[in-house]
């Protein structure tokens, strides 16, 4: 099984939906989409998912099915001398990497500057629901590995966020969590593909074989939009007039 992470398209955030350039964006996604052959569609409850879903969902004449757990995460870093940054994925990668410590898929939530549990939670409610949705689909988790219970050669395309996107595939990937916040991002209504890779019958393990790809932006000539990216290197001097 093939799962594509798609970050919807551009956002009208007020409005609760893209904006006129996220439908553009949509769009070119749609085309690319109906050459990779998706089987079934998940969304994100929240309108700038699903109108970013919409567009594949009309082309391929498939029915998207709301995850409520697919929704963007309300997570955010309280406590002594952490500033409010907003969301915890927005948090400077400068702050993260300060420390002397390197953090593991074990302590992320204890390393400096999380500091506390209090983010361990969420993370294990969402790795529970996780495993639920695999579970549905085939794949039920033992340990670190899973089980291929009904084994299948679907692509199955979850339209959903940014900060919940890179998260998932930490916890996919077994990686820190504040590590994957801080060093990857995903532009929006680009695809990260994860295989369910299977080399003996029995057991299947996440694979990344793509993250962040905007191809179909390319091939239709539009821009990447910095959603996200709050660099200030972002752009060359020339590309800001």
């Amino acid at each position: 099984m093939r799962i594509y992470i798609i970050r919807h398209a551009d956002p009208d955030y007020p409005n609760n939906t893209i904006t006129n350039f996220g439908h553009l964006e949509a769009q070119a996604l749609s085309i690319r989409l109906k050459t990779v052959g998706i089987d079934c569609i998940y969304s994100s409850p929240l309108g700038r998912a699903r109108d970013t879903a919409g567009y594949t969902a009309r082309l391929l004449g498939l029915e998207p099915r709301i995850e409520s757990w697919t929704t963007e995460l309300d997570w955010v870093m309280r406590g002594e001398g952490i500033q409010d940054a907003g969301a915890v994925w927005d948090y400077p990668g400068e702050v993260f990497r300060a420390g002397a410590d390197y953090p593991s898929y074990e302590n992320w939530h204890r390393t400096p500057p999380v500091h506390k549990d209090e983010l361990a939670e969420p993370f294990a409610r969402l790795g529970k629901a996780s495993d639920a949705f695999l579970a549905r689909l085939g794949y039920v988790r033992e340990g670190r590995r899973y089980r291929c219970v009904a084994p299948t050669d679907d692509r199955v395309a979850v339209f959903c966020h940014g900060g919940f996107g890179l998260t998932w595939l930490a916890y996919l990937l077994e990686i820190p969590v504040s590590t994957m916040w801080s060093g990857f991002w995903l532009p929006p209504s680009s695809v990260s593909m994860v295989l369910m890779e299977q080399q003996s019958d029995e057991w299947a393990v996440p694979r990344c074989v793509g993250l962040g790809d905007t191809s179909h932006l390319y091939a239709a000539g539009l821009p990447i939009q910095p959603r996200g990216i709050y660099a200030r290197n972002w752009e060359r001097p020339s590309e800001r007039e």
